[in-house]
């Protein structure tokens, strides 16, 4: 039996695996795709999470891999381009956002976590079973590997798969919907060298959807918004709504958007805003998108998932280094930590979603630029904001257990 099973190798479950091997326990993480490579994944890494791999001594390796840093969040409204964040002002060795493909970061993750001799990574692995004793507390996990059954016994399971959690599913917690109004369509352009410097995401505002726009080493990745439960009405009407909207607003894409021909180059990403009542239960935490969906808005998703690994490590190390069980005192001690700054994160999405679904059935603009323009001029207000967006709400940091 080993010390901890973690399903899902998405940031939250790949740095929570680093974490615990770095302390010398003796971890396997299951990831249920033969690699890391998904699309439209976010790919942002605040300030927060390039300090932390400063203090883990990784910062300097990770940031010689191709990426891009952006040091503003601007909103282009009716009235106005409106820089809301300025990610330079911070006083932090990493003033900016770095965006990089996640699947280069994993594989950073998981390169460096493959030195450390209790980690192991299985591919491959979709879990459909938990191991569950007489007294109701799991045990491990269960799978199939080229048809054969296999399982893998632990002190301790932690589910960290991910908005569509199957480890969420099979624990039977509680959960509690709080309500998504919008879904986005999401597709990629190529970028050049003399596209304007785009910030950490771009805004473009219509008076009935708006783009996001995230910029990358190489293309940009775009995301529209549709009514909740609108994407066949969406791909009835085809792309060409689509392509009229980005000429209207992002007129400097020019003939790239013509580059988007058919739904066959859409994506739909469900908005989902939802957590758990309970992340755990005896023998089982949960964390990350599993306990607590976090809507794409604010692109803030992985932040959330890997202070959620740091709060999980700095009260399972303990347990974990000592024999015997792990009672439900950690795990709870986890949530504890962490539920305050999910639920703030939450419920600020939440109320995007609602004034979004009452702008578009008024037919009034989704942002009221001039507003805007007018608070994020006084001072400080931008530096607020970066702090706001790059370090989130009550951020952990490394226990007494890592020194």
């Amino acid at each position: 039996m080993i010390d901890a099973v973690i399903v899902g190798g998405g940031p939250g479950g790949m740095l929570a695996a680093y974490l615990l091997a770095r302390a010398g326990l003796r971890v396997t993480l299951l990831e249920g795709h033969g690699d890391f490579d998904r699309d439209f994944r976010g790919d942002s890494l605040h300030p927060w999470t390039l300090e932390l791999m400063g203090r883990l001594g990784l910062a300097d390796r990770l940031l010689a891999l191709p990426h891009f840093r952006a040091e503003r969040f601007r909103m282009h409204t009716p009235a106005g381009t409106v820089i809301t964040t300025d990610y330079g002002s911070l006083d932090s060795p990493f003033p900016y956002v770095a965006l990089m493909p996640q699947v280069r970061f994993l594989d950073f993750l998981a390169g460096e976590a493959a030195s450390l001799p209790g980690f192991e990574l299985i591919t491959g692995a979709r879990v459909r079973e938990l191991i569950i004793d007489e007294d109701e507390t799991v045990r491990g996990v269960r799978w199939r590997e080229k048809g054969q059954p296999r399982e893998l016994r632990a002190r301790l399971v932690i589910g960290a798969d991910g908005r569509f959690s199957k480890l969420r599913t099979l624990s039977g917690l509680p959960v509690t919907e709080l309500g998504a109004s919008t879904d986005l369509l999401w597709f990629r352009l190529p970028r050049r060298p003399d596209d304007p410097p785009e910030a950490d995401v771009d805004l473009y505002f219509g008076k009935r959807a708006y783009v996001g726009l995230l910029g990358g080493v190489e293309d940009w990745q775009l995301g529209i918004t549709v009514p909740k439960g609108g994407y066949a009405a969406a791909r009835a009407a085809g792309v060409a709504p689509i392509r009229g909207f980005l000429g209207e607003h992002l007129p400097w894409l020019g003939d790239r958007i013509g580059l988007l021909t058919g739904f066959d180059q859409v994506t739909l990403l469900s908005v989902e805003l939802k957590r758990l009542d309970r992340w755990h239960r005896p023998g089982l935490l949960l964390i990350g998108d599993a306990a607590h969906v976090i809507s794409p808005v604010g692109g803030n998703g992985i932040l959330m998932a890997l202070q959620d690994a740091v709060a999980a490590a700095n009260r399972l190390v303990p347990p974990l280094r000592a024999t015997g069980p792990v009672d439900e005192g950690p795990l709870a001690a986890v949530q504890a930590d962490r539920e305050a700054a999910i639920e703030r994160v939450q419920a600020a999405q939440a109320t995007i979603e609602r004034r979004a679904a009452a702008a578009r059935e008024r037919g009034r603009p989704l942002v009221p630029g001039r507003l805007l323009r007018m608070i994020t001029a006084l001072p400080g207000v931008r530096r607020r904001s970066a702090v706001s967006n790059g370090y989130g709400p009550f951020p952990p940091s490394l226990g007494d257990w890592f020194d």
